[in-house]
C-alpha cells in the first residue's frame, strides 16, 4: 500500500484528494503552479445538478457526490454556502420540449422524481420567467456552493490532517525509475512518492504528454457576467435547454452552425446578491479572454427568459476552461502502462459536482484500496483500446 502520495493541481479534485488521503493518514503533498482553485475551479459557476448529468455512470457518480456534501460543511467544520433549493431547466420550443421530456424520462426511471412542469406552474415557483416559455423541469434534490470555500476548506482540512501543500510550484516533469512513475519535478526540485495524482484538468495531458501518455482533454471556454447586487432574484439553479443542448454537442452538426458559441442559459445568485449569468461552450485553445459578441448573446438570452433583467448592470465578466472529453465522461483512474500514476481530470462543467466524489476514489485507488464505486466507465483505457 502506497505511504506516501503527491497530488499534482489545487483544484477541487486536486484539494479533495489530498484531504481523504491525508485524513487516512497517508503522507500526502499537494503541488499547484499558482494558488488554491486559481483555474478552473475558481472560474465557474455554483451548481450541484444532477439534471444535467446523463443517466448512467455520469449521473451514479452526481448521486455519489451530492451524499458527500450533504454533511460536508459538518466535516470540514466551514461554511461553504451550501444550500439545496432545488433546480429548473427552462424550455423554449417544442423540439426542446421533446428532447427535454425524454431526458426526464431516463431520469426518472434512474431513481430522480423530476417534474414537468408547465409555463404557469413554473411561473409561480420561479417569478419572473418570459411568458413564452412553454415549460420547465422540476427537482428539489439539486443544491449549490461557493467553488473556492470548498477548495480552501479542503485545502485546509488536509494541512490539518499532516498534509504539505506548495504554492507556486509548477510541475514540469513525471519522473520514473524502471517504468514506473516515481514522483515529479517542480521548479528544479525533485520530489519522490510511491504514487502521484495528476488533477490538472485542462493541463493534464501536457505533464502527461511528457512521458508520452496521450490524454484526449481539450479545453472549452466558458464565459460568465456577473451583475450588480440585487434583491433576492433567483431561488433555484437555472439552466436553459438550449444550455443543456450545448453540453451535449460534439463538434459539427446543425446546432454549432446556429450557435458556435454555444450560448445557454444558466443562472445562480451569490449569497452578497450578485448574479453569475452564463455561459458559452467554445473550442478556442486557452484562450481566456472574454468577447463582446459572445457577452452580449449571453446577456439577451438572460432577458428573453427573465425580461426583467433587462434594467440590470453587469459589473464585470470572466472565463474558465472547461476540461472536455470526446464522451463527456472524467478520466479517474491509473494509467496502466505507468504503475504508480493515476489521473483525474476531464470533468468539463460537472467539477464542482463531481470533485469530491472524485477525491475520494482517487485517494481510494492512489493507495491500492477498492475505489468505493464503478470506475470502469472513466477508464484511460477507453481511449487507447
Amino acid at each position: 500500500m502506497a505511504e506516501n502520495v503527491i497530488v499534482v493541481g489545487g483544484g477541487i479534485v486536486g484539494t479533495s484528494t489530498a484531504y481523504y488521503l491525508a485524513k487516512m493518514g497517508i503522507h500526502v503533498t499537494l503541488i499547484e503552479a499558482q494558488d488554491i482553485a486559481a483555474g478552473t475551479s475558481g472560474a465557474c459557476d455554483r451548481a450541484i445538478m444532477l439534471q444535467s448529468k446523463a443517466p448512467g455512470p455520469m449521473l451514479q457518480l452526481g448521486l455519489h457526490g451530492a451524499r458527500i456534501y450533504e454533511t460536508l460543511e459538518d466535516e470540514l467544520e466551514a461554511d461553504l454556502e451550501y444550500r439545496r433549493g432545488g433546480g429548473m431547466i427552462l424550455i423554449e420550443t417544442e423540439e426542446e420540449m421533446t428532447a427535454i421530456r425524454e431526458l426526464v424520462e431516463r431520469q426518472r426511471q434512474a431513481g430522480l422524481d423530476i417534474a414537468l412542469l408547465s409555463g404557469e406552474q413554473a411561473r409561480e415557483l420561479q417569478p419572473g420567467l418570459g411568458a413564452h416559455l412553454l415549460g420547465t423541469t422540476w427537482w428539489a434534490g439539486d443544491a449549490e456552493v461557493n467553488p473556492l470555500k470548498v477548495c480552501f476548506a479542503m485545502a485546509q482540512a488536509a494541512q490539518r490532517a499532516g498534509a504539505a501543500i506548495r504554492m507556486g510550484s509548477k510541475v514540469t516533469a513525471l519522473l520514473s525509475e524502471r517504468g514506473r512513475v516515481v514522483g515529479v519535478e517542480a521548479e528544479g526540485k525533485r520530489t519522490y512518492a510511491d504514487a502521484v495524482v495528476v488533477a490538472l484538468g485542462v493541463w493534464t495531458p501536457l505533464l502527461l504528454r511528457t512521458i508520452g501518455v496521450e490524454l484526449p482533454i481539450v479545453p472549452r471556454k466558458g464565459q460568465i457576467l456577473v451583475s450588480e447586487r440585487v434583491p433576492a432574484f433567483v431561488s433555484h439553479n437555472i439552466l436553459s435547454g438550449a444550455y443543456i443542448a450545448a453540453k451535449h454537442r460534439k463538434d459539427g452538426g446543425k446546432e454549432e452552425a446556429q450557435n458556435p458559441a454555444g450560448v445557454g442559459l444558466s443562472l445562480g445568485q451569490t449569497g452578497s446578491g450578485s448574479l453569475l449569468i452564463g455561459g458559452s461552450r467554445e473550442f478556442v485553445g486557452f484562450d481566456l479572454s472574454t468577447t463582446p459578441q459572445v457577452i452580449r448573446a449571453i446577456g439577451q438570452s438572460a432577458v428573453r427568459l427573465f425580461p426583467k433583467m433587462a434594467g440590470m448592470r453587469v459589473i464585470r465578466a470572466f472565463a474558465g476552461l472547461r476540461p472536455y472529453t470526446p464522451d463527456g465522461r472524467p478520466v479517474i483512474g491509473p494509467v496502466e502502462e505507468w504503475p504508480g500514476l493515476y489521473v483525474a481530470a476531464g470533468h468539463e462543467g460537472d467539477g464542482i459536482a463531481l470533485g469530491p466524489a472524485t477525491g475520494r476514489i482517487m485517494a481510494n485507488l492512489a493507495i491500492g484500496r477498492p475505489a468505493g464505486c464503478d470506475v470502469a466507465p472513466f477508464a484511460l483505457s477507453r481511449f487507447t483500446q
